[in-house]
């Protein structure tokens, strides 16, 4: 039976590794490489993917303006990765968009700004290492949340895997396993509102917290790409039409 001293002294452990942990996005086709060749080990391993050549898993997604790909590091070494999309009525592309058409365009038709996370991938030594690596690579998910202001995080993920992001994230399961390839595993779809019980979950893991001044170092004073002058324009549009 866990306790509320033992969710405390975890607690305080995920906030020490944060002293260890860089979060990188990465700019250049170096550290995009290195991100690749540890998802497609990663999904080999597990056998969620035939071999690939090169020993590179990338795809189209990968090359869309509203995707950043995160690289996390811990002591200078990559631990694992994330890939997170940013979808917009404005920008209506990203994985969630293909594979969940019917449940993710009656959101965009409501103005809703969704963070899609995927290809969560991590090191197999490393994650012996650090059991913990799940909450410090989701951490980017959040950051990338907090910096656009998004009304849903969603979650494409294993039926194994529910129960983790009900428990942490209070994330509400929006279909059941559907083909998703590549990848020879199905995925359903979840999503959670964090604002919605933000000060419980920081309460619970401050890990996820960032500081505005963290997010625009990570995703640069533009945001991190075209996408952010493009939202940038569109809400100071939205202002001048207000004025007038």
């Amino acid at each position: 039976m866990h306790t509320s001293n033992d969710a405390s002294n975890f607690s305080n452990k995920l906030l020490g590794y944060l002293q260890q942990v860089d979060y990188q996005i990465a700019r250049d086709e170096e550290d995009l490489e290195a991100i690749f060749k540890l998802r497609h080990d990663a999904y080999l391993n597990e056998g969620a993917i035939k071999p690939m050549a090169g020993g590179i898993f990338r795809d189209a997604y990968d090359e869309m303006d509203n995707c950043w790909n995160f690289g996390i590091y811990v002591d200078g070494a990559m631990v694992s990765a994330l890939r997170c999309h940013l979808i917009t009525p404005d920008m209506p592309y990203g994985p969630a968009v293909d594979f969940f058409p019917d449940i993710i365009r009656p959101l965009l038709d409501e103005g809703k700004y969704l963070v899609d996370p995927t290809r969560f991938v991590a090191s197999k030594a490393m994650s012996a290492l650090y059991p913990e690596i799940p909450y410090i690579t989701l951490r980017a998910a959040c950051m990338t949340y907090d910096h656009f202001d998004a009304d849903l995080c969603l979650a494409s993920v294993r039926q194994e895997h529910r129960a983790f992001y009900r428990r942490v994230f209070r994330a509400d399961i929006l279909c059941e396993p559907r083909p998703y390839p590549p990848l020879t595993v199905r995925l359903g779809l979840m999503a959670t509102n964090v604002a919605s019980f933000r000060d419980k979950l920081l309460r619970r893991y401050p890990i996820f917290e960032s500081s505005y001044t963290e997010r625009k170092l990570l995703f640069g004073a533009d945001g991190g790409g075209p996408l952010r002058h493009r939202l940038a324009a569109q809400q100071k549009q939205a202002k001048v039409l207000e004025l007038n």
